[in-house]
């Protein structure tokens, strides 16, 4: 029984091994053939494996700590009428009722908005990001400590936990803890850990952390402000076995038991998701960017299939030689199994080749994708994990791309083929034209995405922003500045020096997301119930003119009408909308218990946003309450001599801070950052596809011309031109090219008028020029590489193709 099983296993092995062999054999005497084969499968498998290592970077945020299946982010929903908004800003007193109140909650953690402060320590001076946080925040998050204890590093109120980069800044090679530094060069702070550097693909990205108390010394005023005051995220940790929907429900009506008048409703929302669904419409999850994600898993999955397809329309094109072969072996008594595994062992064996080269081309260019996209993705090659999924991308691409020409090849009939039969696979001939077909229609649909991608990218960039961003800069009022006199002074120094033609004071960086927001303003015609969220940013003089903004109603704030600045305020041309104001100027409002007029419109400007339209804002005069100076650079003055004078002169009057200067235009530019990563992705991988595509296509014109080289010869022996053979090849397969132009642009158009729709402005997917250049792209590729096939065939030697006939 022993010797029987052996004997079985031997024979298989023998097998295994007799068709390695062979496929080595086949792939050795035809080098030209494999070259291509193996080629076109290894750009397809590096494109596919380079996406999926992207999308696999992107569904990894935060799901490095260790409890994230327990951590929630809490939401805001705030009713405005018959609409609902969805903020990530939570009430100040939320973190401390609710774990007081709901019995599932094991903590709750308060994060501020990220600041920049100034940290120093003896000659060291660097600004650093950070964020307010309640020390249970370290209990939430398991952070990597190098050096302290999560339990105690925010204990005290000027404790500071720094990241591993941000210490080695500040003190070298020296240790740390327990080290003082200085906070805004006017409070101490002691170092009581050092983290390491939070991933890239960690939401919260920051080089310091500080404590809430200290929080409260800066800014007291908060303290007690009770419920609307909406200033901080809130993060809890549930229970080990809490019930999700018991403690949500119970979050949504806390603020309710508080304030029974509230139009604010808080949930959870799993933190593991926070970064890649982002987007609520009316209270409802609606997407983010995991419909970006998930869009490339479909793009990889396309570009396999490309490549696939293509080793599928190369393996059938050299049919009838192997015909002979297959009719010799079946002769020679092998099955159609054994042939089948043979076939599949050649494709496995090519798809083992190309993944090799694949894996060698993504080491050799991810150096330039994590610069181009700006992230960092590594390939961990002692994970078992990885080796298993290379193995099993091989062994599906294998099969993916071999099955069909397995079958096909191994069903040929020996006497046919031994006795000559020349019409081999004419009956496969229209599931290769098919193949050809779904192949350049998905690249089609490729090549018009990236235009359509390209133009709306384009179209934001150049899209009049409502401000002129060009020699627009802005510096943080921060040390010495944060005195209105001596921003005075560095005004009139910098106007004498004649670098700037204007500056004013504005709340926060001009090109920062998000801002304030509150519900307190009323005007003339607003009932007592409605519920309307207004924007507010506190300015100084000269803030339309030093924008480049335009002022369509009534006067800029200015020093020649400073008795109408105390009270007054400009509202942007969505705020005279909201309020339904015919004559807006001189309109009375007020603003709780404020009373103030308006003495302006401004155009809506896009500063926050260039994909949105701009929201309801009101803009008052209070340059105390500003934290940043914009200042418009002299057209007349050299940009390079403008910067180093600002530097100059502010080193002069703030020496404790190093100068910050920043470039508008370089914020907005950031406002399209997702957008020109999905333009460079879909023009790279675009790319490829084509460059597979035409490779199938090669393959198919292999075919036809191994079918149809007798026809040919026959037709130049009576006379046939070189024209007119290079026409009659060609026309069947700009058939093809015309059919799959036919199918992939009304479903190009669907797939992008249903991404244009998240934004306010875009371009038309109506416009002709996109879906013309696609069809002449593809007809040109496909006609270049046809005809490089074709007229080899056409200028043979129809000798050599009719001696034996």
């Amino acid at each position: 029984m022993f010797w029987h099983l052996n004997g079985k296993a031997s024979k298989k092995d023998d097998m295994l091994a007799l068709n390695f062999k062979i496929a080595v054999r086949n792939i050795r005497k035809n080098p030209g053939f494999s070259l291509i084969n193996i080629g076109g499968l290894a750009i397809g498998l590096a494109s596919c494996l380079m996406l999926l290592l992207y999308v696999n970077y992107e569904w990894g945020y935060d799901k490095q700590f260790k409890d994230i299946d327990r951590i929630y982010f809490a939401q805001l929903n705030l009713k405005l009428g018959d609409n609902i908004i969805t903020l990530q800003a939570t009430p100040n007193e939320l973190a401390a009722a609710a774990a007081q109140e709901i019995p599932g909650i094991e903590l709750a953690a308060r994060v501020s908005d990220e600041e920049n402060k100034l940290f120093s320590y003896e000659q060291h001076k660097i600004k650093l990001a950070f964020n307010y946080v309640d020390p249970s925040f370290l209990q939430i998050f398991d952070y990597a400590f190098l050096k302290g204890d999560p339990a105690t590093a925010l204990k005290q109120p000027n404790s500071v936990v720094l990241s591993a980069s941000a210490a080695k800044k500040l003190f070298g090679d020296q240790d740390p803890i327990g080290k003082s530094l200085v906070w805004d060069n006017r409070k101490p702070l002691t170092v009581t850990a050092v983290i390491a550097d939070p991933p890239k693909n960690q939401s919260m990205q920051f080089e310091a952390l500080q404590t809430w108390a200290f929080h409260d010394q800066e800014y007291p005023g908060e303290i007690n402000a009770g419920w609307g005051s909406i200033n901080c995220s809130t993060i809890f940790k549930l229970k080990k076995d809490a019930d999700f929907s018991a403690a949500d429900a119970s979050l949504r009506k806390l603020i309710k038991g508080h304030q029974e008048d509230t139009q604010m409703e808080v949930f959870l929302f799993p933190y593991s998701k926070f970064q890649l669904y982002d987007q609520f419409n009316n209270g409802q999850l609606v997407g983010g960017r995991i419909d970006q994600v998930r869009l490339f898993f479909f793009l990889a999955f396309c570009v396999l299939l490309i490549a696939s397809i293509n080793y599928m329309n190369l393996s059938t094109a050299r049919s009838e030689k192997r015909a002979r072969e297959v009719g010799v072996r079946k002769a020679l008594g092998s099955s159609q199994r054994s042939l089948i595994s043979q076939f599949l062992m050649e494709s496995l064996l090519l798809s083992f080749l190309a993944m090799i080269i694949a894996v060698a081309l993504i080491e050799l260019t991810l150096p330039y994708f994590n610069g181009l996209l700006e992230i960092v993705i590594t390939i961990n090659y002692h994970s078992p994990l990885f080796w298993c999924f290379l193995l099993a991308l091989v062994f599906v691409t294998g099969i993916l791309a071999g099955c069909y020409p397995a079958f096909y090849l191994s069903s040929f009939t020996p006497v046919k083929v031994l006795k000559g039969f020349t019409n081999i696979g004419q009956g496969s001939l229209s599931i290769r034209k098919l193949l050809v077909v779904f192949q350049f229609s998905l690249s089609i649909v490729m090549i018009i995405g990236a235009t359509i991608v390209y133009s709306q990218i384009q179209y934001m960039k150049n899209k009049p922003l409502g401000f002129d961003k060009n020699n627009l800069v802005q510096l943080d009022l921060e040390g010495e500045f944060a005195n209105p006199n001596k921003v005075e002074i560095l005004k009139a120094a910098l106007k004498n020096e004649g670098v700037i033609v204007s500056a004013t004071e504005y709340s926060a960086d001009f090109t920062a997301n998000g801002g304030s927001i509150t519900g307190a303003f009323n005007w003339p015609g607003k009932g007592v119930k409605d519920e309307y969220i207004v924007g507010y940013r506190s300015v100084g003089y000269d803030f339309v003119k030093t924008i480049g903004a335009t002022v369509m109603s009534g006067a800029d704030f200015s020093r020649h009408l400073s008795s109408d600045t105390a009270s007054g305020v400009l509202i942007n041309q969505a705020a005279v909308k909201m309020m339904a104001l015919k004559q807006p100027v001189g309109t009375p409002i007020s603003w709780g218990t404020q009373k103030l007029k308006i003495i302006g419109v401004v155009n809506d400007y896009n500063n926050v946003t260039v994909t949105q339209k701009a929201e309801a804002t009101v803009f008052y005069y209070s340059p105390q309450k500003s934290k940043t100076l914009l200042l418009r650079l002299s057209p007349s003055h050299p940009l390079n001599a403008a910067v180093q004078s600002i530097n100059k002169i502010s080193r002069q009057l703030n020496p404790a801070y190093p100068p910050g200067l920043k470039y508008v235009s370089e914020g907005m530019e950031q406002k399209i950052k997702s957008e020109k990563l999905l333009g460079v992705l879909s023009n790279i991988f675009g790319s490829f596809a084509i460059v597979i595509s035409c490779l199938g296509l090669l393959g198919l014109a292999l075919y036809m011309a191994e079918q149809r080289k007798r026809e040919i010869s026959i037709r130049k022996v009576l006379g046939a031109d070189l024209k007119s053979i290079l026409l009659l090849l060609n026309k069947d397969f700009i058939k093809l090219v015309l059919i799959s132009n036919v199918i992939a642009i009304p479903i190009a158009y669907i797939l992008l008028t249903n991404w244009l729709k998240t934004y306010d402005y875009k371009v038309s997917t109506g416009s002709l020029w996109p879906y013309f250049m696609a069809s002449g792209i593809s007809l040109t590729i496909a006609v270049l590489t046809i005809s490089m096939q074709s007229f080899k065939v056409a200028k043979a030697n129809p000798v050599d193709a009719l001696k034996y006939e």
